[in-house]
């Protein structure tokens, strides 16, 4: 009787828990053993670099704040963002004339797309700044009737003109693409809700399908205007000093071609880097809520792509957890 009392008891405490599983963290040889190849190159390719006396990292030191280095960066960030303001609202209005069922904007909208890509940009900067040839005067007015405001073409159409016509109107071809994917991208049920509450189609546009459509928007607009940044450099054709116009003016000069050429490019790398960080935290704002958006701080993904860390930090963020019993392993 004992001995079954002793059982009972058993029973109602429950099993025994199974004992502790020591883990053994995987050894991950391989990769560690790439991580040290690629280091070994890496700082070899630095150190070459480094030593190397025909860098002269002296005259690049000596140039990267010349006066003349900053005006062409200046110049080149004002051209980046009037080019992409251009582009940007010329690529939506450009894509709501793709999306119309009207077959005249939508044939003009093709046509416009078809042209501007299927052209070089440095042809179009080209063209737009010898458009004088083509029209000396300029005359804005009534189609087929009067005009009232008479320009002189070569007065009008300057290096810095040209250079932002040639680039703004190329981003609205391809700007209207990546607007065009971000609306269709939307559900077609989002029209018809906002229809049936009584919405005309400006409002759905505005109110429902572009906050919902940036989430497709923002991560190539992003890379546009990083290439825009990078684009401007085909001004240099027409003589705009620009960044990397300045820079030749300066080596035309004193012969150092490839101090000045790293000059550039450290300014052009800088701004790159600066731009990529706020597309990061642009891409996060408008993808609450959605796919990712729980994701980590930058540095922390930085931080995390270095170690190689995955697991580990992605249970810290999760935090502890629960206690599984025996039932549940089994």
């Amino acid at each position: 009787m004992a001995s079954t009392g002793a059982e009972a008891q058993a029973e109602a405490v429950g099993p025994e828990p199974p004992d502790e599983i020591e883990a053994v963290p995987v050894r991950h040889w391989g990769r560690w053993i790439a991580a040290f190849i690629v280091l070994l190159i890496v700082a070899s390719v630095i150190r070459s670099m480094v030593t190397n006396d025909r860098f002269e990292w002296s005259v690049v030191g000596d140039y990267l704040f010349d006066h003349r280095i900053l005006d062409g960066l200046r110049l080149t960030l004002e051209l980046t963002v009037v080019a992409m303001v251009i582009g940007i609202v010329l690529g939506v209005i450009l894509a709501l004339m793709r999306l119309s069922a009207n077959p005249v904007l939508s044939t003009v909208s093709w046509v416009y797309i078809w042209l501007f890509r299927g052209t070089p940009v440095l042809v179009q900067i080209l063209i737009f700044f010898n458009i004088a040839a083509l029209y000396p005067t300029i005359d804005l007015g009534i189609p087929f009737g009067p005009s009232f405001i008479h320009i002189n073409g070569n007065d009008f159409i300057t290096k810095f003109v040209a250079a932002m016509l040639a680039l703004g109107l190329n981003e609205g071809a391809y700007m209207s693409e990546i607007v065009r994917a971000g609306i269709i991208s939307v559900d077609e049920g989002q029209f018809d809700a906002a229809k049936a509450v009584g919405m005309t189609r400006g409002q759905t546009m505005r109110r429902i399908v572009l906050p919902q459509a940036m989430r497709v928007i923002i991560p190539p607009t992003g890379n546009e205007t990083i290439s825009m940044l990078k684009y401007t450099s085909l001004a240099s054709a027409i003589a705009l000093t620009e960044l990397l116009y300045s820079g030749q003016l300066i080596y035309d000069n004193n012969y150092q071609v490839i101090p000045l050429l790293i000059v550039v490019s450290i300014w052009y790398l800088v701004c790159t880097t600066v731009l990529s960080i706020g597309q990061y935290y642009l891409e996060r704002h408008y993808g609450r809520g959605g796919p990712g958006a729980e994701s980590q701080p930058l540095l922390h993904r930085i931080v995390r792509g270095i170690l190689g860390r995955h697991d580990e930090i992605a249970t810290e963020d999760i935090g502890p957890r629960p206690a599984v019993s025996g039932e549940d392993r089994r």
